[in-house]
């Protein structure tokens, strides 16, 4: 008896009758000023110019014209850090890592001190120049020249804790540097060629211990 083949069913897939909607959303954000008044976009307007205006007279956009040609802020800030950035910045450095080490120290210069320093300066001098002058032949402001003051300072408290002088040692520098002491009375005497001697032999320490406080610090520079 003959096999007769069955047929197979195909198996259908029931869709549903009525699709979801798809909603589309924009994405084109509408116009920031779309919803303003047409005064307050004037208001704006206005501002917007007011602030470049006054961002181009401060300098902050623009430094000078020349001939009619701006030279740009951003090029006289690149032009500085290509000439002058690697030396201001290891000028940073070092006084930040001096202050960190006088803090360590809890060495503290007070603005009292300076100003006895700034003194003792002008009296160097013969007391015939004033602060202004110094200033204008340094090319330094009052702050600046106080600021290298108080690093000197700090340098000498730091370095020259552990530096002992002995009375003969003010006594030799007195017979050899008579002409270059300034004071009048004997205790004035003493007091001046021992700080010489003492900023002498803190000049002699400076560089091995500054070399030291530098390879033990962790330094990241990333200006070029």
């Amino acid at each position: 008896m003959p096999k007769t083949k069955t047929k197979k069913q195909s198996r259908t897939i029931q869709l549903p009758q009525e699709l979801p909607e798809m909603h589309h959303e924009s994405s084109i954000s509408p116009c920031w000023c779309c919803g303003m008044s047409k005064t307050t976009k004037i208001a704006v307007i206005l501002g917007i110019v007011i602030l470049f205006l006054v961002a181009v007279n401060r300098g902050w956009i623009v430094s000078a014209i020349v001939n009619g040609k701006p030279i740009f802020r951003w090029t006289v800030t690149s032009t500085l850090m290509s000439r002058y950035g690697k030396q201001t910045l290891d000028n940073m450095i070092t006084e930040r890592l001096i202050a960190d080490e006088a803090k360590k120290a809890k060495v503290v210069i007070t603005q009292a001190e300076i100003d006895a320093k700034e003194q003792e300066i002008l009296k160097s001098f013969g007391g015939n120049v004033t602060l202004d002058e110094v200033l204008q032949y340094q090319g330094m402001t009052k702050a600046d020249f106080d600021e290298q003051i108080k690093l000197q300072m700090l340098l000498t408290k730091l370095i020259g804790k552990d530096i002992i002088i002995t009375d003969e040692e003010i006594a030799n520098y007195r017979a050899t540097n008579s002409a270059t002491l300034v004071a009048t009375d004997e205790a004035g005497l003493q007091a001046e060629a021992r700080e010489a001697i003492l900023t002498q032999q803190v000049g002699e320490k400076i560089q091995p211990w500054f070399t030291q406080l530098r390879n033990n610090a962790k330094i990241f520079t990333f200006a070029q």
